[in-house]
């Protein structure tokens, strides 16, 4: 039998190490945040557990707002009847929150990914599941058309195809769209390597995905001085 008062008292266990510690450290920004947040960034991330924005940028409280979703898709813009919460989320951070930046974020093996390639082939991936990952339809047929793509590389290239795909859909958005030429706001891809640690940024010209530098050039430089 599952003990699921054990998993409880993990979640309880890790709060109490937060007040320990972290809190500790970052009870005036807490305290600074009582009233309001200023994000400056918006990251729409994949709802996978190994993949945390805040950890891997290392970022305080209030530094970004983060929407996670299954493969960090963005849907195109749709004003029909239903729950939209991608796109709630997205008119708050750019028309409230006014955020200068919005970050699409992809990881390696995505399980939503793993799912859009398996609809491909007609294998069932749930009910609610197979709609959503039909967002990313379009990049991932068009891996699957590349005959100059192996097999084995389909999964990472469709999940950097759908960053790709999700910054297209955002400025279907006619308030993002308004705001990015206007100057207000700036778009980037990025794809987490879970097995490496590693973070590649999306090159806005030609799509293409590099790693970035662990360490800073210019501080690597100085430690060598």
């Amino acid at each position: 039998m599952i003990d699921f008062a054990d998993d409880a008292q993990d979640l309880i266990a890790g709060y109490r190490r937060f007040r320990a510690s972290r809190y500790r450290e970052a009870r005036d920004v807490f305290y600074r945040l009582r009233d309001g947040q200023e994000p400056a960034t918006m990251i729409i991330a994949c709802a996978d557990s190994r993949a945390d924005p805040a950890m891997i940028f290392d970022s305080a409280p209030g530094e970004l707002f983060t929407v996670r979703n299954v493969a960090a898709l963005v849907p195109p813009y749709d004003e029909s009847g239903g729950l939209h919460g991608v796109s709630a989320a997205l008119e708050f951070a750019v028309t409230r929150l006014k955020v200068k930046q919005i970050v699409v974020m992809g990881h390696g093996g995505c399980g939503g990914i793993a799912a859009s390639l398996a609809a491909a082939a007609d294998r069932p991936v749930g009910r609610f599941i197979a709609p959503w990952v039909e967002i990313a339809a379009d990049a991932r047929d068009v891996v699957l058309r590349d005959e100059s793509i192996p097999r084995s590389d389909w999964q990472e290239a469709v999940e950097h195809g759908a960053v790709g795909l999700s910054l297209t859909n955002l400025m279907s958005f006619p308030f993002v769209r308004s705001a990015y030429e206007r100057g207000l706001l700036s778009m980037n891809g990025a794809w987490f390597s879970i097995g490496k640690g590693e973070l590649h940024w999306r090159d806005p010209e030609t799509g293409h995905f590099s790693v970035v530098a662990a360490e800073d050039a210019a501080v690597d430089q100085d430690n060598k001085i």
